[in-house]
């Protein structure tokens, strides 16, 4: 699963970005990984990783959430199939 968020751009800044995407592990579990910066430039990133899909999931709505309240917009979804 992927959720790309943005902050429109304020005066001459480029718009800054924040990416969460979730993916298992090869070995066991998930991972969630959470990258943000300002577009086109260098972000930072961050690895999280979970022992089972749904903590994982739970994670990713719970930093999707805090994200929104700060002002940022969702501006794409992408979902795994089951």
């Amino acid at each position: 699963m992927r959720i790309y968020m943005q902050i429109p751009p304020e005066g001459n800044k480029a718009p800054r970005y924040y990416h969460l995407h979730l993916q298992e592990d090869l070995i066991d579990g998930w991972t969630l990984i959470r990258e943000w910066g300002y577009q086109g430039a260098a972000g930072r990133l961050r690895k999280e990783h979970y022992p089972d899909r749904e903590t994982a999931e739970a994670a990713l709505v719970k930093a999707r959430d805090e994200q929104i309240r700060r002002g940022y917009q969702v501006v794409f979804i992408q979902a795994v199939p089951e």
